[in-house]
């Protein structure tokens, strides 16, 4: 199971180090020690947390698009996944984003996709391409 730092669960849910230690220390969200004994959120406690907060963060009024990116990543934590034979549903709570991606079972089997890791959603057009990256 991954397990995240204050400061690098604090980074992915988009608030400060000090607003996360609050949450803990309130009960909001549970935590752990890590290998070095630091506190930390074990990683299916922060995603289902991740998605707890989306969905009552109020979102800031769209603003006009000036200029657009052909690519876009968006990092995030994977909060669920649905297997059947062949196909898998990839969910990924990135900040205040909840991205969707469809891929083969084998895919998400081989990237080790579950709730709680850490993973990157790149999106083209339609397409949305998970990818994990190497442990920090």
């Amino acid at each position: 199971m991954q397990v995240f730092r204050i400061s690098e669960a604090a980074t992915l849910l988009g608030v400060s180090d000090d607003t996360l230690r609050r949450w803990a220390d309130a009960g909001r969200v549970p935590t752990t020690q890590d290998a070095s004994g630091r506190r930390a959120i074990d990683g299916p406690a922060l995603a289902r947390f991740a998605e707890e907060i989306a969905a009552v963060t109020e979102r800031a009024p769209a603003r006009p698009v000036v200029s657009e990116s052909a690519r876009n990543r968006f990092l995030g934590l994977v909060t669920n996944v649905k297997r059947d034979t062949v196909m898998a549903q990839v969910e990924i709570q990135a900040g205040p984003h909840r991205i969707v991606s469809l891929m083969s079972r084998e895919a998400a089997d081989e990237l080790g996709l579950e709730p709680g890791v850490l993973a990157v959603a790149a999106v083209k057009s339609t397409s949305v391409v998970v990818e994990v990256p190497a442990p920090s």
